[in-house]
């Protein structure tokens, strides 16, 4: 059985299809011959009985007339018309021989080596050199037997027509095994040309791409290639082997690639992790415009979760004009591969916050350097904005206070002059003379100069504030009281919500009442015909800081101006109705107490609904005035709230 594993799997082919050919052969020679054989004898009986039978019928007329010469002429005739008679004689009742083909001599042990009854009787003679079968046939004549006739046929003749049978099996049986050879010869050839090829196959995928991966199994394939160079196998065995590596090896690189994708699972999840803690709007657009991926903050600003946003459109989340302009750079980034970056102002719905993003948008390549995405990132930026204004508005105002103080300066002292000047020209001149009266319209003049000389020094706080500790309340109250009735003439109704703990601020209380008068004159002449004003103040304890918001239901401000209306002599008003010191003032004073000023236009519609306007009212105007609280008081505005 080891010889036989060691042959090559064609030579195996060759052998079993040749012993299965000459085995066949075998079957079929061994039962075709034996049937020949016994066709043959029994039809060599057959003839022998008939020739006997024939004999027998001839010999009756000769025999009753004892005419041996006939009998002799018979029995030669019958012998030389077949050459396998090998003798032919007859007998009388008495077993007398009268007539034989034998002319040597008759062999006595013959005539008793077979008898008839009532049938013809066949056996099988063996001389020794030779077999014979011998037939014996009665001859009758009314029931009475006359002799026996006998006739001996030669098995030489049977004997050789089979071995000539055996002989055309045998040749027939060699070309097809001839045959057989040469189709499994071509057959194994190719079948083994294949098992070869795929075996080759094997071995380069697994020396290419699998083998060098795997430095720990260097030592096991010189193994495997020595054992294989040593090994007597057939090709399936080779191949089996080599499969038997290839799978080795495939379930080594299996269980790297179980190693890497738990890495990659557990690298997945962190960078998902980092990218939704990010504040920042992450998301990821394909070519065809939709997302496929975003970070939970961005969900959530949308307000959607992050599968449902996965495979949608800008048109499907935002509004029309923003979908609009978001498709198109997108568009812009995919085709040119040019970076957006920009900052984006949104408004909610009832314009009562305004929220500032820094967007860029970036190219994503693939390994072939083709464009296959757009990262997007956006960060809110309305505090560092609002500072960036503040810090502007702040330059400004300084830049712009020392010029006004400068002038200030320089006209106080001359408008001074001609004030003193002109009052002692009145004092030498009759009140009704028409130069006292030009000299008063000098003074009044002159006045209103110094008062604007005044405000300018003022804004550029040139001019010295006296701070004491004061209730912040009350001095909103005290100038409520004061216009309260000039506002009712006019139509103008002032509500107040004031924080009922009193906060207690340092400050100075004459110069925050012209901060709060000034908003309530620019309030009540933005109201043209009939209007309300909402004053509020808020305590935060939390921050340290009061706040104080005049509402009103006027014309309110457009939106590219409101960014101006504190810079000094920028007026809406018609000219000689007003000088635009007001805000600039006010914003002035509010600095000079360490706190802050801004504008909010239109109104936020919580706080006009809560003003009980009418529908046609606004949109309004919103100034959000900021304190610092004073230390002292406001540790002692802590323990009387016992607010944190």
């Amino acid at each position: 059985m080891i010889f036989l594993s060691r042959l090559r799997f064609r030579t195996k082919i060759n052998l079993g299809l040749t012993l299965i050919v000459v085995f066949t052969a075998l079957i079929i020679a061994l039962f075709v011959t034996s049937m020949a054989s016994e066709a043959l004898v029994d039809q060599t009986r057959k003839r022998g009985k008939v020739l006997a039978g024939n004999l027998a019928l001839r010999a009756e007329d000769p025999l009753l007339s004892t005419d041996l010469l006939q009998l002799e002429s018979m029995v030669n005739e019958v012998k030389e018309a077949d050459d396998e008679i090998i003798y032919a004689f007859i007998l009388d009742d008495k077993e007398r021989v009268l007539a034989s083909t034998f002319r040597e001599g008759f062999p006595v042990q013959l005539r008793e080596a077979n008898s008839s009854g009532k049938q013809i009787n066949a056996i099988m003679i063996d001389t020794g050199s030779q077999k014979i079968y011998d037939f014996a046939a009665p001859i009758f004549i009314s029931e009475k037997n006359l002799g026996t006739v006998r006739i001996g046929l030669s098995r030489a003749g049977i004997q050789s027509v089979v071995q000539n049978l055996i002989f055309a099996i045998s040749a027939l049986t060699g070309a097809v095994l001839l045959v057989a050879v040469l189709a499994s010869t071509h057959f194994a050839r190719r079948m083994t040309f294949r098992l070869g090829t795929l075996q080759k196959h094997a071995v380069d995928i697994v020396r290419t791409h699998l083998g060098p991966e795997i430095s720990n199994e260097s030592t096991h394939e010189n193994n495997h290639n020595s054992s294989r160079k040593n090994l007597k196998g057939d090709e399936i065995q080779e191949l089996t082997e080599t499969f038997d590596a290839m799978a080795m090896n495939l379930e080594s690189h299996i269980e790297d690639l179980e190693i890497t994708e738990t890495n990659l699972t557990r690298q997945k999840e962190l960078l998902k992790t980092i990218i939704n803690v990010s504040p920042d709007y992450i998301s990821l657009i394909g070519p065809a415009y939709t997302y496929l991926a975003v970070n939970k903050p961005l969900a959530k600003h949308i307000g959607k979760t992050e599968e449902e946003i996965i495979g949608l459109k800008d048109e499907d989340l935002f509004s029309t004009h923003e979908a609009l302009v978001r498709t198109e750079e997108i568009r812009k980034v995919l085709n040119t591969g040019k970076i957006i970056n920009k900052e984006t102002r949104e408004q909610d719905d009832n314009y009562s916050t305004v929220r500032w993003f820094h967007t860029i948008r970036v190219p994503v390549y693939s390994e072939s350097s083709k464009i296959i995405g757009v990262l997007s990132t956006s960060r809110e930026i309305t505090e560092l904005k609002s500072y960036q204004a503040q810090l502007i508005q702040s330059q400004k105002m300084e830049s712009v206070g020392k010029l006004a103080g400068g002038v200030a300066h320089e006209i106080n002292t001359p408008l001074g002059i001609i004030l003193g000047y002109a009052q002692l020209l009145q004092d030498d001149i009759s009140p009704d003379d028409q130069i006292s009266k030009d000299l008063k319209i000098i003074e009044k003049q002159a006045r209103v100069c110094r008062k604007i000389v005044s405000d300018l020094l003022g804004f550029s706080r040139q001019t010295e504030s006296e701070k004491t500790e004061m209730c912040f309340n009350n001095s909103i109250l005290e100038v409520v009281q004061l216009v309260s009735h000039t506002f009712k003439l006019e139509h103008i109704e002032i509500s107040t919500k004031l924080d009922d703990r009193f906060p207690i601020i340092h400050g100075d209380p004459e110069k925050l009442k012209q901060v709060w008068l000034n908003l309530l004159s620019n309030a009540m002449e933005a109201i043209d015909d009939q209007g309300s004003i909402q004053i509020t103040t808020i305590l935060d304890i939390s921050t340290m800081t009061i706040t104080a918001l005049f509402a009103d239901t006027g014309h309110g401000v457009e939106p590219q101006k409101i960014g101006s209306i504190f810079d000094p002599f920028y007026s809406t008003k018609p000219v000689g109705k007003g000088t635009g010191l007001g805000l600039s003032v006010s914003f002035g004073i509010i600095k000079d107490h360490g706190g802050s000023i801004e504008a909010i236009s239109p109104l936020p519609k919580s706080i006009l609904a809560g003003m009980n306007a009418p529908d046609d009212t606004g949109p309004g105007t919103l100034f959000k005035v900021v304190l610092p609280l004073d230390a002292i008081s406001a540790v002692e505005q802590v323990m009387n709230t016992g607010s944190v």
